[in-house]
């Protein structure tokens, strides 16, 4: 029954029956056909109306890795450290080793692995990028999946989550808060009510993890944070966990990321404030957080002269991490890198209805936190008001087209600088999304010299050159999905705010003005290309391997890769079904919902 070069691996329960030849493949012709018919059934009821057979042939495909990524996953650090009484007690250097101080993990569940080829364990922020997108096709899944990492058999006593099993005790960007708002809302979209018992549960184990935070990430107290690694191997000039000894890093990134889980905090506490008006008064909380997060990223007047002024370059129009010597001197790290486009990331909006409770209290907090910091209101929370007088009532200012306030750790102005670089094709602009790395250092690469010790940085599209601190997990100039995911969404974020009249150029240089949600898209579709054939017919992210863009059996099995080559798309890293590259799926179908904000796919030569 099967044809030239096709095989078929077929799984039977054995039972007393006899089967002939016969029996057996009409058995197996059924069960498949019954697997068949119900996966059609399924993918029918969720796929776009219109949606062309390619993009949801690279749809179904990101879902069907997805789904393979699933595996069950059995780890009891104490079980580890003890040893089995039958047999000899284990060596006494595991309690030295990292995972030594998580003594209560106990793992039994199923869980879905960062790609269970190559990385057969669990990931947070991997976990946190691939539930979003389970909860497409399958919501409940992706709500225990995140519940369960929050757990208290996971989750260290501290409020740390576990980052990933060769260490727990890393520090993974803190997306807990915000996969559980974006699975809340996909949900709400697709069935028309949110599972508010579930926000409320991951709202209270996420205040765990923002206090951990809170206390354990901001060295000086001064809201500016240290996450060393934070997932991005190597982005910087050194391993960012081992910073030169007696020196301090201010990062960027890090400071970004607790800027967007102050949002995520806020937002869902102000939506469940909407049956329990407890929470009003924490989700003021968030906000004046995000106030002190943004003066400290942005003005920095609290801070150190030596400090001041020195994360944001004027010149350059780009935000650096800051290394703090053991002199006291400060030195700018100008590494042209997704560090310094991250505070695009932190930006949400506020309902006015916050500033309006029974009682007035929550209004008359944030107003006395304004009047104190009047310059938040110019350029980091820029809400259409001037700095106000001495003795003025500050205006909470307003949104043209909605009752809404914008928070964001970047001001207009800045936004506006920002997005010129990472517009320009000569710097974060690739064909296929956005680089992790700018290409003006492939040409002018960074060199710096610390304690006597040489550092360089260059621009690397493909295969990392150097394998000291991040293996084949390489950021120097690779595309990859889940930093541009984000990036899509909060250029969303700022034009449902700014609306029509916030246009720029893309790219930049090319004369083409666009407005926020039309730059989204454009990545968007980028990003979606290197999985569409070419007018050649062959798909960038096979790269030169003639058989997946030759053989009729190959060219259509797709592949989601850990990364992607910033200059040509070729998949690389993880070459298997990289779960968070199914975020692919995601974009397809924004694309497909709203196709009239949506060019064709460029074809690319």
């Amino acid at each position: 029954a099967l044809g030239p070069g096709e095989s078929r691996t077929i799984v039977l329960r054995l039972s007393s029956r006899s089967f002939c030849a016969e029996e057996w493949q009409r058995d197996a012709d059924a069960i498949f056909t019954r697997a068949i018919r119900s996966a059609e059934e399924f993918y029918g009821r969720i796929r776009v109306p219109g949606q062309s057979d390619e993009l949801f042939l690279i749809e179904r495909q990101a879902f069907a890795g997805l789904l393979w990524n699933k595996q069950f996953y059995h780890y009891v650090v104490s079980q580890w450290l003890d040893g089995d009484r039958a047999f000899p007690p284990p060596p006494a250097s595991r309690y030295r080793k990292p995972n030594a101080r998580w003594r209560h993990f106990y793992a039994h569940e199923v869980i879905t692995m960062p790609d269970k080829w190559e990385f057969p364990w669990f990931a947070s922020w991997d976990l946190c990028f691939q539930a979003v997108v389970f909860a497409m096709i399958d919501p409940e899944y992706a709500k225990k999946q995140l519940l369960l990492l929050a757990s208290e058999w996971y989750m260290h006593p501290d409020g740390q989550i576990p980052a990933c099993e060769w260490s727990f005790s890393e520090v993974n960007p803190p997306l807990h808060a915000w996969a559980a708002w974006r699975i809340y809302e996909i949900q709400r979209k697709n069935t028309g009510k949110g599972d508010r018992d579930f926000l409320v549960r991951v709202f209270h184990r996420c205040l765990l993890f923002f206090t951990w935070w809170l206390n354990r990430k901001d060295a000086d107290g001064n809201d500016l944070f240290q996450g060393g690694f934070l997932g991005l191997d190597n982005i910087g000039l050194f391993d960012r966990s081992a910073v030169p000894p007696g020196s301090t890093m201010y990062q960027v990134d890090a400071s970004s990321w607790m800027g967007l889980f102050t949002i995520n905090m806020m937002e869902i506490a102000i939506e469940l404030a909407r049956e329990d008006p407890a929470f009003l008064e924490i989700s003021t909380e968030f906000f004046l957080q995000f106030g002190n997060i943004a003066e400290a990223l942005n003005h920095v007047r609290s801070l150190p002269e030596a400090l001041r002024e020195r994360l944001w370059d004027s010149e350059d129009h780009f935000y650096y991490d800051v290394l703090r010597l053991p002199s006291g001197a400060c030195l700018p790290l100008k590494a042209r890198s997704l560090q310094g486009i991250m505070p695009i990331f932190a930006v949400g909006s506020v309902p006015k209805s916050l500033f309006q409770s029974h009682d007035g209290r929550v209004r008359e907090r944030i107003r006395w936190f304004l009047r104190k910091h009047p310059e938040l209101q110019k350029e980091i929370v820029p809400l259409h008001a001037a700095t106000p007088r001495e003795g003025r009532e500050v205006d909470l200012g307003r949104r043209e087209a909605a009752d809404e306030i914008l928070l964001s750790l970047v001001s207009r102005d800045r936004l506006r600088a920002l997005l010129r670089v990472m517009l320009d094709e000569r710097e974060f602009l690739s064909p296929f999304g956005i680089r992790s790395v700018s290409k003006f250092h492939e040409d002018h690469p960074l060199e710096l010299q610390i304690d006597g010790k040489a550092y360089r940085l260059d621009y690397a599209p493909g295969a990392s050159p150097l394998h000291r601190f991040g293996g084949n997990s390489n950021w120097r100039g690779p595309v990859w999905f889940p930093i541009n995911f984000l990036l899509i969404e909060s250029l969303q974020k700022y034009h449902h705010y700014y609306g029509e009249e916030f246009r720029v150029e893309c790219p930049t240089g090319s004369g083409r003005l666009l407005n926020l949600w039309e730059v989204s898209q454009e990545i968007s579709r980028r990003l979606v290309s290197i999985f569409t054939p070419e007018a050649n017919g062959r798909r960038p992210v096979f790269g030169n391997w003639p058989i997946f863009e030759e053989d009729p059996a190959w060219r259509d099995c797709l592949l989601f890769f850990e990364y992607f080559h910033g200059d040509t798309g070729a998949g690389l890293g993880a070459s298997h079904q990289t779960g968070w590259t199914a975020l692919v799926a995601k974009l397809i179908r924004q694309l497909c919902e709203y196709p009239e904000k949506a060019p064709p796919f460029p074809r690319l030569p």
